[in-house]
């Protein structure tokens, strides 16, 4: 160990000193720094709580203003709900008072407007509403006001009403505006029969209330301008509708048999050329086994000279074949009837096939009908029978169609395979008595023989 050498004594001391003199320097420091962050946040206090007071005595303001405003409106509403009542009561007096006063005369106001109106809807389809105006416009007048009607509204009602009847009673030339097929408006001469009618040099015209058009179908003894006069006098009888047209146009729905068989669609024109087809089978055939029936009669008459006929050939066959064994002239000859009977029914089959097949095809129509009035249904609905009319009419004229083509095909069918059954009969009884005789001829030679 080195000796502690005292000349280092002082300065030890120094050092020793100048450390127990920093903390107390530092402790004055802080103490210092959070006087002043303390004073700082003193005076932040104080400037907030001087702007809190502020904002308060706004709101204060605030709210005493609403106070005030919302005890203004109380008032008012108070106000507002007191007068109500009072014309609420003020109104029920003067209801009541008004009915006392009026008595009956409300119900004459009901009994005038509902006059008018039936006035006014005669009026809009009256063929004389061209010439009855200023009426017109006195009635629309009335159903429009909505206070007892006045001495002169009753007037014009009254003055309506005589029209009506005065026009009525009469006719007139006049002028009126036309709508054509192709949608141009023209004028037309017509003449005014009456409320109900207007007459053209074409017939009569349907009349909407302003314009007038033509009917869809007429009846072929509708009358003319021209016979106007003598309908008039008497001296002319002809078919009047009264009804302002309605007549007409039912007439108009009616469809004609053309109509119907248009909407048949096209598996009824399929089933109309089936039925042609058939008929002309049928005809020929018909004509074909009665002419032959007539020959077979003829040859009968005379066996022993053969023409050209099923009988005939048969009786040709016969004296060609005659000297052959009796079994083998009868195969021979029912060889050749055989042949004459494919001859006589020779199209009868087409027209069994076609009378079957008219109700398959009119099945076939009515569900393509059917399935037609569904697609409507499907995308209109139901409510309007008007839409699903073409697929209902289709659906029932093509079965129409079929049961009336299948119908007489199967009669005729019948009836010819009937009158060709009797032509066989004829030349097989004439082809077994031929075979008799052949075989009573052949049992006497042999018979002969034997005996010589």
């Amino acid at each position: 160990m080195r000796p502690f050498s005292l000349h280092k004594l002082p300065l030890m001391v120094a050092l020793l000193s100048l450390g127990l003199a920093q903390p107390s320097f530092a402790t004055d420091t802080l103490t210092s720094k959070a006087k002043a962050a303390q004073q700082q946040e003193k005076q932040h206090n104080a400037e907030r709580e001087a702007e809190f007071n502020k904002q308060e005595q706004k709101l204060a303001a605030r709210k005493a203003e609403l106070e005030k405003r919302k005890a203004q409106l109380d008032a008012s509403i108070e106000s507002l709900s007191t007068a109500f009542s009072d014309n609420e009561q003020a109104l029920a007096e003067q209801q009541k008072k008004l009915h006392l006063e009026t008595g009956s005369l409300g119900e004459l106001f009901g009994v005038v407007r509902q006059s008018a109106k039936e006035v006014q809807v005669e009026l809009e389809h009256s063929v004389a509403n061209t010439e009855q105006t200023e009426q017109i416009a006195a009635i629309n007048d009335i159903v429009a006001a909505k206070i007892l009607p006045s001495i002169e509204e009753l007037t014009g009602l009254w003055r309506a009403y005589q029209a009506q009847i005065s026009s009525s009673a009469t006719y007139a030339e006049l002028q009126v505006p036309f709508v054509a097929g192709n949608g141009e408006i023209t004028k037309l001469d017509v003449v005014r029969l009456g409320n109900f009618a207007l007459l053209s040099d074409h017939g009569p015209v349907d009349w909407d209330g302003k314009l007038a058009s033509d009917f869809p179908r007429l009846p072929q003894s509708a009358p003319t301008s021209t016979d106007a006069a003598g309908i008039v006098t008497g001296q002319t009888a002809a078919f009047i509708d009264p009804s302002r047209g309605d007549i007409y146009k039912q007439l108009a729905d009616n469809p004609t048999l053309g109509e119907r068989f248009e909407q048949g669609g096209i598996v009824g024109k399929i089933i109309a050329g089936l039925f042609a087809l058939g008929m002309i089978i049928a005809l020929y055939r018909a004509v074909v086994l009665v002419t032959t029936e007539q020959k077979i009669n003829k040859q009968l008459k005379t066996p022993d000279t053969p023409t050209d006929n099923p009988l005939g050939r048969v009786l040709s066959v016969y004296n060609s074949e005659k000297q052959l064994h009796v079994e083998t002239l009868e195969l021979r000859l029912l060889e050749s009837i055989m042949d004459e009977q494919q001859h006589l029914e020779r199209g009868l089959s087409m027209l069994k096939l076609l009378a079957a097949l008219a109700p398959m095809l009119g099945l076939l129509g009515t569900v393509t009908g059917m399935i037609e009035t569904f697609q409507v249904i499907t995308q209109f609905g139901n409510a309007e029978p008007r839409v699903m009319a073409g697929g209902i009419s289709m659906a029932l004229v093509t079965t129409v169609l079929g049961l009336i083509t299948a119908m007489p095909l199967l009669l005729a069918h019948n009836l010819l395979s009937s009158k060709a059954e009797a032509i066989r009969n004829i030349l097989e009884r004439q082809s077994v008595g031929l075979v008799a005789e052949q075989a009573e001829a052949q049992t006497s030679e042999q018979e002969d023989a034997y005996a010589a």
